[in-house]
């Protein structure tokens, strides 16, 4: 990792269609490295997790922005649309995708949780040497091929993300005056195990013809039953989440070389181009072929 230890001086540019963020949502990831500027925002149906090793980084979220310094860390939904707009130069920064079958497994208070899934990010300071060194041998295990490397790496990793609460922290924006302060919640840890079970087979089969009743008989729930505790752990529907794994995929596919947004929309899991249009217009805010257009102009209008 010395790589960490050198300035560095290029100026890296995120591209989604050279990433395997979005184009395998259901994956954990890991990365240590200089943080690439985007041009333009994108979305991931991960949460993702960042600790700033050196430098300075600026995030937009959807309605605020973050700026990390050197010893911080923050937990946010990769599902609204952000983007990193500012790096400096020397900056370095560790981190990983987790996928929401991980994300529920974490015991965290469920006011917490919610607030997260909801578009809140939680920053701390409370960080030392030892992170700069997990985080380097986490990125090691996932990325070494080895099964058992890599589960020791997320069991670890979920153990120090539930150690932020027993620290100091801060979610961004502040609670409203008068919320009941994070405390932990029973209902929900029982609730989160059913919701992991929903993620894990939807992880398996967005890519097929699935809907609700599939995916509560999947967790031996009603379905009725499986779309409240859904939508109230994730603030989603369970098809809004099935769609956006798909987005998350066609997105990536998009900006690859040649891409036809009809043949695009059916190797996402969309059975219509219509349905394909409306959902990534109302995550995007423009079409697909616009997307795609304006991410390319971008990229080459880069020196």
């Amino acid at each position: 990792m010395d790589l960490a230890e050198s300035k560095v001086v290029s100026r890296a540019i995120y591209q989604p269609g050279a990433s395997s963020i979005e184009g395998s949502p259901t994956a954990l990831q890991m990365f240590f490295t200089h943080p690439p500027i985007m041009l333009m925002p994108h979305w991931h149906a991960q949460v993702e997790v960042n600790y700033v090793i050196r430098g300075t980084v600026r995030y937009r979220m959807g309605e605020h922005d973050v700026r990390l310094h050197a010893g911080q860390m923050c937990l946010f939904w990769g599902g609204q649309p952000h983007r990193m707009d500012e790096s400096s130069d020397d900056s370095f920064y560790a981190g990983a995708h987790l996928p929401l079958v991980h994300f529920f497994r974490l015991r965290l208070p469920g006011d917490l949780a919610s607030r997260l899934m909801h578009g809140a990010t939680l920053l701390t300071s409370a960080t030392d040497a030892a992170d700069k060194e997990n985080f380097a041998r986490w990125f090691e295990y996932v990325t070494s091929g080895n099964p058992l490397k890599r589960q020791h790496a997320v069991d670890e990793l979920l153990l120090r993300i539930e150690r932020i609460v027993l620290d100091s922290f801060c979610m961004v924006p502040e609670a409203a005056a008068g919320t009941d302060p994070l405390s932990p919640d029973q209902p929900y840890a029982q609730s989160a195990k059913s919701v992991a079970r929903m993620c894990d087979f939807i992880a398996a089969n967005f890519m097929q013809d699935i809907d609700t009743i599939d995916i509560a008989r999947a967790a031996d729930l009603h379905p009725k039953y499986a779309m409240n505790i859904f939508r109230r752990s994730t603030g989603m529907t369970l098809s809004k989440y099935v769609n956006l794994l798909r987005l998350s995929r066609a997105q990536a596919l998009l900006m690859r070389e040649g891409a036809n947004v009809l043949q695009v929309a059916m190797d996402s899991g969309f059975g219509s181009i219509s349905a394909f249009n409306k959902s990534f217009r109302h995550i995007a805010g423009m079409s697909p072929s616009d997307f795609r257009r304006d991410s390319r102009f971008a990229a080459h209008a880069m020196p």
